[in-house]
């Protein structure tokens, strides 16, 4: 990689910014702008976009409009090395797509099991509260995936970096973003 490149990059990331391609180039949105923009998925069927988007904002109120399904897709789209997803941090095994197709079909199918034969995006939101509260304590029937509390984790996990992990997530905490931490001149 060029260092331009490189420094466009690393200034993008500390604003929240990922590569999407847009009409075969790679440029720089938030997963927000992306979602927006109406930017396609690259790994994710709509069906899986649905029920992540769904159940992200079940998780985190907010994270559907942050752009949580542009941002799972874009990153279990890229090197597994480069991915910024708590599977990486909790040592799931690459490629990450495997792990997130599993959770999602898990959730609609044990959703269908339960809510006779709707799928999980078509709840209502108490019906997904409470089939999340479920599926964290490891009570719905018949489940049949990566198990739940872990599904439950991980999902809240990249809801929650997607709304909160961006100078504008820090702002909307009232915590000054540091791009990087100086080490204390005591070590």
């Amino acid at each position: 990689m060029h260092d331009i490149e490189r420094r466009a990059l690393l200034k993008g990331a500390a604003a929240g910014a990922l590569a999407f391609s847009v009409g075969g180039a790679e440029v720089l949105l938030t997963p927000r702008a992306a979602r927006a923009q109406g930017i396609a998925l690259r790994t994710l069927s709509a069906e899986q976009a649905a029920i992540l988007d769904a159940l992200g904002e079940t998780l985190v109120p907010g994270a559907r409009a942050a752009g949580i399904s542009h941002f799972i897709d874009q990153q279990i789209s890229i090197p597994p090395e480069e991915a910024l997803l708590e599977a990486r941090i909790l040592n799931v095994r690459p490629p990450y797509a495997n792990f997130y197709r599993a959770a999602l079909g898990a959730v609609d199918r044990a959703s269908q099991a339960a809510h006779g034969g709707r799928a999980f995006a078509q709840l209502n939101e108490a019906e997904q509260r409470n089939f999340v509260d479920s599926m964290r304590q490891n009570k719905l029937e018949g489940w049949q995936g990566p198990p739940g509390p872990f599904v439950y984790l991980l999902l809240r996990s990249d809801a929650v970096d997607v709304i909160y992990g961006t100078m504008d997530g820090y702002a909307a905490l009232g915590i000054p973003y540091m791009p990087h931490i100086a080490p204390s001149k005591r070590w």
